[in-house]
């Protein structure tokens, strides 16, 4: 009788062992995403930030061809810098060796610019940082976390440079149309006073607020577009969200 309860024990502990294997398992052979804020075309001189997830990771950047496309990390987030003419593969690598890949086609800096790369440059470092954030804050509540959308990225800097204090629902609409993302979005804005710590700052506006908090994790979400204004010390964040098979009615 002692042997059987014996036996029990171990085979509940090696079950236990395996159901907790499952999920450490999982973790560790998660894609790693590689997106440029600019999109996939640059033009010679042109710098773009690069956004790498799963967030909360290091990651070593290489490019395949540094004489056209060079890789420079600023001190937490890594750019691609266009240097020439020509096609490059950036990879990001994890320190599992795990690695995922994006590439990058240079273009001469007098060809005509798509409208998903005409993304503003202002506050990149806030902005990376925000969507940094926001995915972290996704994962933490069991969702998935969001590729980059340069259509958004487009549209909230467009709204944020508006300096808008509240939401104007048609014109953020539009603003999402004329850039190019043909479905419906959610958005959350913050605005206060200060530029320290604003991704941070804007970050804990949302989570205190229920109904920005559940636009921020909505799992219905696949794509994210963030823009920060910072004028005369005040600070102005725009979030989109995007949700396909959502209508966009001004689209």
């Amino acid at each position: 009788m002692k042997r059987k309860k014996i036996v029990s024990l171990l085979l509940t502990g090696v079950m236990t062992a395996a159901l907790l294997a499952v999920p450490a398992q999982a973790a560790e052979t998660q894609p790693i995403r590689v997106n440029s804020y600019k999109g996939s075309t640059l033009e010679v001189g042109e710098r773009s930030g690069l956004i790498i997830g799963p967030s909360g990771a290091e990651y070593t950047v290489t490019s395949s061809a540094p004489d056209i496309v060079a890789v420079e990390q600023v001190l937490t987030f890594w750019v691609a810098v266009a240097k020439s003419e020509g096609t490059a593969e950036i990879t990001a690598a994890n320190r599992a060796g795990a690695s995922g890949t994006l590439t990058l086609t240079v273009g001469s800096a007098n060809a005509s610019a798509s409208p998903d790369s005409a993304i503003q440059p202002d506050n990149m470092e806030i902005r990376q940082e925000l969507i940094r954030l926001i995915n972290q804050t996704r994962k933490a509540n069991g969702v998935s976390e969001l590729s980059v959308s340069e259509a958004l990225m487009n549209a909230a800097q467009v709204c944020s440079d508006r300096r808008y204090t509240w939401h104007h629902s048609q014109e953020e609409c539009q603003a999402a149309a004329d850039a190019g993302y043909p479905y419906g979005f959610g958005d959350n804005l913050t605005v206060f006073t200060g530029t320290e710590d604003a991704a941070q700052h804007a970050l804990d506006n949302w989570i205190n607020s229920p109904g920005h908090f559940q636009t921020m994790i909505d799992p219905a979400c696949d794509c994210i577009g963030v823009g920060v204004t910072q004028v005369d010390g005040i600070t102005y964040c725009f979030m989109f969200v995007g949700i396909p098979n959502s209508v966009n009615f001004y689209a």
